[in-house]
């Protein structure tokens, strides 16, 4: 029987993709990417033999339509999302669709733009005695978020936040993260298209990334990275893990005691 995949591209470079992902779209009859933000080559690399649909311009009737079709022509149907479909990937809406029309599925997890940030950064997100939670947030723009989660109250934590889909409100950005535990000088970055080969970094605080943004005139596609583990690459480590300190012992080795 055919079976539905959603799977995630990665964050821009075609050589992202899992191993998994890149053959269930080798084997597919039916390919629907977004293509605003997935790159086509890796479409036509990966699935030169199959009928594709760009859904940038696409509704979810049209999208469910076409994997409909390609189910009852007994193709396989690859859904091919940008990144990780679990993160901003509007799958859930799809998948109740499938579920209404009684067609199987399954997610295939790709790798998220933040951890491709991070990469383009060299950062770890998470650093003892610095940040031990990283937050993945949005700014409210078309889209609500529940009060709870603005990101005025979001910044009250203080921890290590990457900003999804808000770089073209980046002032209003800042000014949310102000009202909270980070300050002008804590550190900021944003990165556009990560992995892409036109990836651009740009690395300041929140007294001045704004302005930074505007000047790149960068309005789309770029993840915005709060907080104060971003200090380590340029003023050292406050603290180091115990996980290979030689003193530490652990389930696969014991310390050595000085």
């Amino acid at each position: 029987m055919t079976k539905v995949h959603f799977i995630g591209a990665g964050p821009g470079d075609p050589e992202l993709i899992t191993v998994k992902g890149a053959r269930l779209l080798g084997e597919a009859g039916v390919v629907i990417y977004a293509g605003s933000l997935v790159d086509r080559e890796l479409v036509r690399c990966h699935a030169p033999q199959a009928e594709v649909y760009d859904s940038s311009a696409m509704t979810l009737e049209e999208t469910t339509a076409a994997i409909a079709e390609g189910v009852l022509a007994g193709r396989n149907v690859v859904r091919l999302h940008t990144g990780d479909p679990s993160i901003y990937g509007a799958i859930q809406e799809q998948m109740a669709e499938l579920d209404r029309l009684g067609i199987e599925y399954e997610v295939v997890p790709g790798v998220t733009s933040a951890f491709a940030a991070a990469a383009a950064l060299k950062q770890e997100l998470t650093l003892p005695e610095v940040s031990q939670t990283v937050i993945l947030t949005r700014l409210e723009g078309k889209t609500p978020v529940p009060e709870r989660e603005s990101l005025r109250e979001i910044a009250q934590i203080g921890a290590t936040l990457v900003i999804y889909l808000s770089v073209a409100m980046i002032g209003r950005v800042v000014e949310e993260l102000l009202q909270g535990a980070y300050t002008t000088g804590t550190p900021a970055a944003v990165v556009y298209r990560a992995s892409w080969p036109d990836e651009q970094i740009l690395e300041g605080t929140l007294a001045d990334i704004a302005g930074k943004v505007r000047d790149a005139e960068i309005g789309k596609q770029a993840l915005i990275l709060v907080g104060d583990v971003l200090r380590a690459r340029q003023e050292g480590l406050k603290a180091r893990s115990l996980l290979y300190d030689k003193e530490f012992s652990h389930g696969c080795r014991k310390g050595i005691v000085t």
